[in-house]
């Protein structure tokens, strides 16, 4: 599974330490920066490079996108047709954000996270499979119908 990562200066370090513990478990990761802490960078850009990404064939890869509070990554995020961005502060959130919701972008708030707890943050998303529940399934279609009414999305 690719695994397209970014962050704005706030996420920057954890974004370098999760992406190195991604590589060692054996997931491909693909940056999308920031490549160096910036204070001037801004969120947006980096929520709508993965955002789009996952938007194009969101069976192909998932999005982590880290901010301070991860909630202007969040919001950008689901902008995106395709895109259940969820932002998580515990494992347990995580996981339900997976099984219950689907969510292909998992958002971080590097301000209130250590690295450790991202680290099982970040696992258990990935480890964990929508549950094909028929009640988890019948609110994703009711999400995908009220997408194709509403959202407008970046080509």
């Amino acid at each position: 599974m690719l695994i397209y990562l970014a962050a704005d200066h706030r996420g920057f370090f954890l974004k370098e330490s999760l992406k190195k513990h991604l590589k060692d478990a054996g997931y491909e990761v693909a940056d999308f920066g920031n490549k160096e802490k910036d204070e001037s960078d801004d969120y947006v850009d980096f929520a709508i490079a993965v955002a789009k990404e996952v938007s194009k064939d969101p069976s192909f890869g998932k999005g982590i996108l880290i901010c301070g509070s991860g909630v202007g990554m969040d919001v950008v995020a689901n902008k995106f047709r395709n895109v259940r961005a969820s932002l998580c502060f515990s494992p347990d959130q995580a996981m339900l954000a997976r099984a219950h919701d689907d969510a292909n972008v998992l958002v971080l708030p590097a301000d209130f996270l250590d690295e450790e707890v991202a680290k099982k943050i970040v696992f258990v998303w990935l480890q964990t499979q929508f549950d094909q529940n028929p009640h988890h399934q019948r609110r994703l279609e009711k999400l995908n119908d009220l997408e194709a009414k509403t959202l407008n999305y970046f080509e």
